[in-house]
């Protein structure tokens, strides 16, 4: 059978899975009677909840005589290394543009992974069906950015398809009427334009995994292309480590893949996109070889991680009362596990009570703590911060290109906000009544910028970031929240009465009948300094006819904040308690008069 590795690449929410799945449903793969869920491959439950997907996966569809192997990438910043490693797999693209957004910065960073891998590129122009799609603008946008990435001539050349993934229609023509239902127009092209992958059958054996996976019953998985040659089950086989050093081991599992299903195969051939088992600990970029006929591959890089945070056990006074996995070796466990699966991910005890993890960025660690919460975990994390390096003797951190779309009005203040963030402007554009601004930023300025960018903008601005490279340090200001917090001091339920008092110092956080500890957040304070409230005091009854005043305090709602907008928000001296039922950020210090101590030494 003939074959065709290719990879679907996008900027966020462009409609990647969406499209695979109708490649599915229009190559055949599945039954008529087969119930296949919207966006089938996004498994895990974050990924169906938030409609992003967050690990790279594989699929297989049989088409014409053909084996097409599709993988799904990624489309957000922080895991985009997966997406340069899969380069290393595929033969070509498709690279799936919004027929409205057109462009947008991490279309750049996936087009220029491409083509530095040099694979065929086609170009998907998706949601024709919008009311204001502008497919013809938005092909002379894709290839002012060829162009501009010192795209070959021949590179221009790229065929196009045009389709509405959502509503199942494709076609080659950018008139509307044209569109009809089915993928073929897609698959075709697939066929047509994408070469076979170039390899030797007859070789010794290479294989080099891209992607690892994990289950309980076989260790972990290397999942990567075939190379040269044919491998084997339970053919002893040597594995060239990244030192160099070599080990041999037999070749436990072979698992090709076909549609949604991960199935077992007793040989894989050179082209053969496969995951294998047996050897516990293999790893990204290694390769493995024929006993005795070693010959490594080029090693792949693994994004080094930008971000760490501090993951603990939780000490708060409510330890244990919501979650049912509480201890360190726990925690440790679970986070050594993620490890397995995530190259990305670096894992150092801090102490005997926390690990300081590493990752490569705040979505990425924010969807291993929601991930932990639930699945029982309680823990406790801190503020992330920046993994700062010394590049000739000069302390440098991570920046980001930043790209801002906000309407004219908001303008003003989003180029305010950015310049105090350090934020340098590159580029502006108007169009009609939206800007778009372009931005270089500490990745430090940007750690609490979502939630006041969304408020600044009303909800109508769009921003979009991604790893530059590393530069000087800017200044220590960058990223620290301006205002204090009311933090309780007494243990308790918070009453209406309470909070009813302290509106007028702040936001609340909490609602009446919230259970408060000492030490514990609940608020923001009007001025820059914390301040320890009572949010559980009653009120005092005097006489029988005051006992209903109680009921007639109308309170504003409180403000609520998502694991995201909890881990934007702290700073250092503060954590966030996580449990399988509540977010709570609280002081590191917890007792009044401790904390009041220790801040007067700064």
């Amino acid at each position: 059978m003939k074959r065709r590795n290719i990879a679907i690449i996008a900027h966020v929410d462009h409609g990647k899975t969406t499209l695979v799945d109708k490649l599915l449903q229009s190559s055949g793969t599945f039954r008529d009677n087969e119930n296949v869920q919207e966006r089938a491959l996004d498994s895990n439950d974050i990924e169906r909840e938030r409609g992003i997907t967050i690990l790279a996966k594989t699929t297989a569809i049989n088409y014409k005589d053909t084996r097409i192997n599709i993988l799904d990438t990624p489309g957000h910043a922080d895991f985009g290394g997966e997406v340069e490693r899969i380069m290393n797999m595929v033969d070509g693209v498709l690279l799936v543009v919004d027929a409205y957004e057109g462009t947008m910065p991490q279309t750049r960073f996936v087009l220029k992974k491409a083509m530095e891998a040099h694979v065929k590129p086609i170009v998907v122009v998706n949601k024709v069906d919008k009311p204001a799609a502008r497919p013809k603008e938005v092909i002379d946008e894709v290839m002012d950015l060829f162009i501009e990435l010192g795209a070959e001539i021949e590179d221009l050349d790229f065929p196009i398809a045009y389709c509405s993934a959502i509503n199942g229609t494709s076609s080659l023509s950018d008139d509307l009427s044209t569109q009809e239902p089915g993928m073929e127009k897609i698959l075709d092209l697939i066929l047509e334009y994408i070469p076979e992958p170039k390899v030797e059958l007859n070789a010794p054996l290479q294989f080099q995994p891209a992607l690892l996976d994990y289950n309980d019953f076989v260790g972990r998985i290397g999942i990567g292309l075939v190379k040269r040659g044919t491998m084997h089950l339970n053919e002893m086989v040597s594995c060239v480590r990244t030192d160099g050093s070599i080990k041999q081991f037999r070749v436990a599992k072979i698992y090709g893949y076909l549609g949604l299903k991960r199935i077992e195969v007793d040989h894989a051939e050179a082209g053969d996109i496969v995951a294998i088992a047996g050897l516990p600990d293999i790893s990204v970029g290694e390769t493995v070889c024929t006993v005795g006929e070693e010959e490594a591959l080029p090693l792949l890089r693994i994004d080094e991680p930008t971000l760490q945070m501090t993951f603990g056990v939780n000490t708060s006074p409510f330890c244990g009362k919501e979650g049912k996995i509480v201890t360190a070796r726990k925690i440790e466990e679970r986070l050594i596990k993620e490890t397995e699966r995530d190259v990305s991910l670096r894992v150092v005890q801090n102490d005997s009570e926390s690990f300081i993890v590493s990752g490569r960025g705040e979505l990425h660690l924010s969807i291993l703590i929601e991930n932990m919460r639930r699945e029982g975990f309680e823990l406790q994390v801190s503020k992330p911060k920046i993994i700062e390096k010394e590049i000739d003797g000069v302390i440098c951190e991570p920046y980001e290109e930043v790209q801002v779309d906000v309407p004219e009005e908001f303008v003003g203040a989003v180029i305010e906000a950015l310049g105090n963030r350090e934020g340098t402007m590159e580029n502006m554009t108007n169009t009609e009544n939206q800007v778009r601004l372009n931005y270089l930023v500490p990745t430090r300025g940007l750690i609490g910028f979502m939630t006041e960018f969304m408020t600044m903008t009303k909800g109508y601005g769009i921003i979009n970031h991604s790893f530059k490279d590393y530069r000087a340090k800017a200044s220590n200001m960058v990223g620290s929240r301006k205002n204090g917090v009311l933090v309780s001091m007494e243990n308790g339920a918070a009453t209406a009465y309470a909070l009813g008092g302290l509106e007028d110092r702040g936001i609340m956080f909490i609602e009446p009948g919230t259970e408060v500890y000492e030490g514990m957040i609940v608020g923001e304070n009007n001025h820059e300094n914390d301040l320890a409230v009572n949010v559980v005091r009653g009120k005092n009854l005097t006489n029988t006819r005051s006992a209903s005043k109680d009921h007639t305090v109308v309170l504003k709602r409180p403000k609520q904040m998502s694991l995201e907008v909890c881990l934007d928000y702290i700073n250092d001296d503060e954590l966030v308690e996580i449990t399988p039922l509540n977010y709570r950020m609280r002081k590191a210090i917890l007792n009044t008069n401790e904390r009041k101590k220790f801040d007067s030494h700064k």
